[in-house]
């Protein structure tokens, strides 16, 4: 299996930096990472807490930063490769974290990754989702300077609404007889594609 993780000069430090860390506090730590990390908008601590566990770890504060941002990457590499937990084990030997580190975060992710990746499977990764369609159609027959044209139009609604948001907003595309067709083999090709994937 290639590496998830690649050993570069802040991953160096950052290994350095946990394999530091109080043995008996680190898979707390590891824990409440595991908990929040699938959540896009919200830090797994908030700057008290930061300012708390800074001083518990006697860690300065870029230091906490470089940690808690390598333990967040190294988690969702795992997530994004289904990384087994003893294959995540072995991986972070390999770039020279300690055996009893590397332990807790296989043990982190033998409990809880698999929660973690259905979280995140959850997570709709667009800001905004479509709630409804409408159409209408409209037939021009003519104006000032060309009295007899015909001139069909389509009007598509479309209801968005976003993650955080109660109300729907609603866009109004129109299309001419060649851009709804356009329109409509791009739908196809995403239907496709889609169902190849089922």
């Amino acid at each position: 299996m290639a590496a998830i993780v690649k050993e570069t000069q802040s991953i160096k430090q950052a290994v350095l930096l946990i394999n530091g860390l109080d043995t008996t506090k680190f898979p707390r730590l590891l824990s409440r990472i595991l908990q929040k990390l699938h959540l896009k908008d919200e830090h797994s601590f908030n700057e008290e807490e930061r300012e708390k566990l800074q001083a518990a770890l006697s860690l300065e504060k870029y230091e906490l930063r470089l940690v808690l941002e390598t333990v967040s990457f190294i988690l969702e590499q795992a997530a994004y490769y289904n990384v087994k937990p003893t294959a995540l084990q072995q991986q972070l030997e390999n770039i020279h974290l300690n055996q009893e580190k590397a332990e807790a975060f296989s043990q982190a992710w033998t409990n809880m990754g698999q929660d973690f990746i259905e979280k995140l499977r959850q997570n709709t990764f667009a800001p905004k989702r479509l709630e409804k369609i409408g159409w209408c159609f409209n037939l021009e027959m003519g104006q000032s300077l060309q009295a007899k044209m015909k001139s069909p139009h389509a009007v598509l609604e479309l209801g968005i609404n976003s993650e955080d948001s109660e109300n729907t907003e609603n866009i109004f595309v129109e299309f001419n007889h060649g851009e709804l067709l356009d329109f409509y083999n791009k739908l196809e090709t995403i239907q496709a594609q889609l169902d190849s994937l089922t």
